[in-house]
């Protein structure tokens, strides 16, 4: 602590916290960019390939994503490693 004009100085933690400003929309959409990807396999599992709705999520995570970061879970899921259960 330093001490300026007779007086000690304290000093506090200081935590920096970013949140979502919505004034920006398309920054950071790492989230959901794998929200989109894990809906869309677990939608596949359960109502099929053909369900309507299971292809927005498709198209959702598609659009967001870099391609080699789904091709990455695809492999991690073809091979037993992927980090989240997708069966229900």
């Amino acid at each position: 602590m330093a001490e300026e004009d007779g007086q000690e100085l304290v000093t506090k933690p200081f935590k920096f916290v970013t949140g979502t400003d919505a004034r920006f929309p398309n920054v950071n959409q790492t989230k959901h960019c794998w929200q989109n990807y894990v809906d869309y396999h677990k939608c596949v599992n359960i109502k099929g390939e053909e369900f309507g709705p299971c292809q927005q999520f498709k198209h959702a995570y598609r659009s967001l994503c870099p391609s080699a970061w789904h091709q990455r879970w695809d492999e991690q899921r073809e091979s037993g490693n992927f980090p989240v259960k997708l069966d229900a």
